[in-house]
């Protein structure tokens, strides 16, 4: 293929489903037109963002934060520095990177591939038809953490090792995050797809599953409404869709997702009214907690100056008379003053 028709092919006759052609291409050109498979492999690995951004995360939570634990390095913002580095002379330095490079031959010769099995996933080819599937059938999104794929890449993965003597049909697939699987690595077998099942359960009865109005705000995982009877004006809920009853029963996802509205809708409230000075934050856990609807929720309610004559004790309103505190340690106070005098 000469020039003119490369360049043809390259501008208007390529059809890309994924990033490997021009990559590939690129990589040949750079090595005088001819390149082992190793190479392009590396050259297409420099493009994975999910590999870096999987790694990134293993210098956030393990190496870095062990490193720094140990007061080998100190953490400023992006970077680590390694401490004492100005006071090394290059010998020294040329001898602790020689120690680095013994250490790492010595742990690769006793573990072998071992090492990388829990990048390895399945540990087998899986077919792209086999893996739409999968993924299809996840809904693109990783069915532990519930993650996009479009926000974090999505690995097939065998519930049941083929370690442990599991096969590839698709019964034994899940889609997981590459975080998702590889902390779950070849020793686990948890079925993680009754997780998707569960975001979707739903109670035809719940008046919050069946008739809530237009939410305020939304996610993949919860809803932000207005309360049906405010206790003041801009009261609001926050909802996991999922229908469950008591909010200790959520799970850490719902949580997050929960979490991230009540933020949002703190910041809309005191955008658009500028009488907003606090808010209370609450949760009803159990009809002896005051719990009417059970389907869990929590209360974003915003205050303002003057909205009740004594808001000292904010949440301890909920037992009458317990709200102002100052009383009780008042008479705690006077007590002790007394009992000193009679002393």
């Amino acid at each position: 293929m000469h020039f003119d028709e490369l360049l043809t092919f390259i501008e208007r006759d390529m059809r890309m489903a994924h990033i490997y052609q021009p990559v590939m291409i690129r990589m040949l050109l750079d090595h005088g037109g001819r390149a082992s498979r190793e190479q392009i492999a590396r050259a297409l690995l420099n493009q994975d963002r999910s590999q870096l951004e999987y790694y990134t995360e293993i210098v956030r939570n393990m190496v870095g934060r062990v490193l720094t634990e140990r007061r080998v390095v100190a953490k400023s913002d992006a970077y680590y520095e390694l401490i004492g580095y100005d006071a090394l002379g290059p010998s020294q330095i040329e001898r602790l990177k020689e120690a680095c490079d013994k250490k790492l031959d010595h742990f690769i010769a006793r573990r072998g591939e071992a090492i990388w099995q829990h990048r390895r996933g399945g540990r087998g080819y899986i077919s792209g038809t086999l893996r739409y599937e999968v993924l299809k059938r996840a809904k693109a999104r990783c069915e532990l953490c519930g993650i996009a794929d479009e926000v974090r890449a999505l690995q097939v993965d065998h519930i049941v090792p083929r370690a442990k003597g599991g096969g590839d049909d698709i019964a034994n697939l899940q889609a997981l995050c590459y975080i998702c699987n590889a902390m779950k690595r070849d020793r686990d077998n948890t079925d993680f797809r009754d997780v998707r099942s569960a975001y979707a359960q739903r109670e035809p009865t719940c008046p919050f599953c069946a008739g809530l109005p237009e939410p305020v705000l939304e996610n993949r995982l919860a809803r932000l409404v207005k309360d049906g009877f405010p206790v003041v004006p801009g009261h609001l809920l926050a909802i996991p869709k999922r229908h469950v009853s008591d909010y200790f029963e959520l799970g850490s996802a719902e949580v997050r997702a929960c979490q991230q509205l009540i933020e949002q809708g703190r910041e809309l409230l005191m955008a658009s009214d500028p009488l907003i000075e606090g808010f209370n934050v609450g949760i009803n856990s159990g009809t002896v907690a005051g719990q009417t609807i059970l389907h869990a929720h929590i209360h974003l309610i915003p205050r303002r100056r003057g909205d009740c004559p004594n808001p000292r004790g904010g949440v301890r309103a909920v037992i009458p008379g317990r709200a102002d505190y100052s009383r009780d340690q008042s008479l705690s106070a006077s007590a002790t003053s007394d009992h000193r005098t009679s002393a």
